[in-house]
């Protein structure tokens, strides 16, 4: 008895550190590519770049020094930062329920027996998400710029004036529409694995009791992705508070934009010294904050999900 208790003990041991040996790779890659840069980003936005020397500005040469909580409450107090948060908000309030809607309705078509060749469709809607969103970015600038655009140019010569690029509202439709040409098909495979894992008695069942087409996509199949739906909006939600590729396109062509548009554009020109006072202590703060607000999501996410589930 004694020997067995202690053969199993072995095997468990045995087991424990098999399954650890699996874990480390994933562990280490963790620890490279998501703590450590965290731990750095919180220790650098402690200490600011200053000119180092004697007299009013300084020898030229630049030396961290320790400024405590200084970086964030810069952040937290600067008007440009928050006005920026604002427009990524306006910005998804319309754009994301459009895209969110588009993606479900491409993977209910895709999810029926009217499409053929769903491989063909499913790789051609994921296809933009696939172009680097810089290359993206440059071709949709293109497409909007008055000089270059045929778009444009077939309106002009109906008479009719269309600026894609003015301030305002028509700006943040032009980017809206960049970013859900990149990402519908993205988040549509979101939908159609959640479409595929529905068992399909329940489709049978349905048809058995005379439900319609419509009553089993309205009643089954959207109540059942409800889950995948909260994903792809959290999701979608953080990829907008870092929205940059889409305005730094847009800002080389439109001056007025500034350069703290967005969140992002502000912590990278932070970064650059472009916005003062620059370096990697005020970007890092800056980063930090949007990061909380990312989490914030998260935890929202979190418990939505749970009330689903109930």
């Amino acid at each position: 008895m004694q020997s067995q208790t202690q053969n199993r003990r072995i095997r468990e041991r045995h087991d424990a550190r098999t399954g650890w040996a699996f874990m480390a790779p994933f562990f280490i890659m963790f620890l490279l590519v998501f703590a450590v840069p965290i731990c750095v980003a919180i220790y650098q936005s402690f200490f600011r770049q200053v000119a180092s020397g004697g007299g009013l500005y300084g020898s030229g040469e630049l030396e961290n020094q320790f400024v405590g909580f200084d970086n964030l409450a810069m952040v937290i107090t600067s008007a440009d930062f928050w006005t920026g948060m604002g427009r990524v908000v306006i910005y998804a309030a319309f754009q994301i329920p459009f895209m969110i809607i588009a993606a479900l309705v491409l993977a209910l078509v895709l999810d029926s027996f009217l499409v053929r060749r769903v491989g063909f469709f499913r790789l051609s809607y994921f296809l933009p998400f696939a172009i680097p969103g810089i290359v993206a970015a440059m071709v949709w600038l293109y497409i909007y710029t008055p000089e270059l655009s045929p778009i444009v140019k077939f309106f002009d010569s109906l008479g009719i004036h269309i600026d894609f690029m003015a301030p305002g509202a028509p700006i943040l439709a032009s980017m809206a529409n960049m970013t859900t040409w990149t990402y519908t098909g993205y988040n549509m495979l979101i939908f159609l694995a959640a479409l595929q894992a529905i068992p399909h008695e329940l489709y049978e069942a349905a048809r058995l009791d005379g439900a319609t087409s419509w009553q089993i996509v309205r009643q089954i199949k959207v109540p059942m992705v409800s889950g995948a739906a909260l994903l792809a909006v959290l999701l979608s939600i953080i990829g907008t508070i870092q929205l940059f590729n889409e305005p730094a396109v847009m800002q080389s062509a439109n001056g007025w934009m500034g350069n703290a548009y967005t969140p992002m554009m502000m912590a990278y020109n932070t970064m650059f010294g472009t916005i003062s006072p620059g370096g990697d202590g005020p970007a890092s703060a800056i980063s930090i904050v949007m990061a909380l607000v990312a989490g914030g999501l998260a935890v929202i996410y979190a418990l939505l999900q749970r009330k689903t589930v109930r």
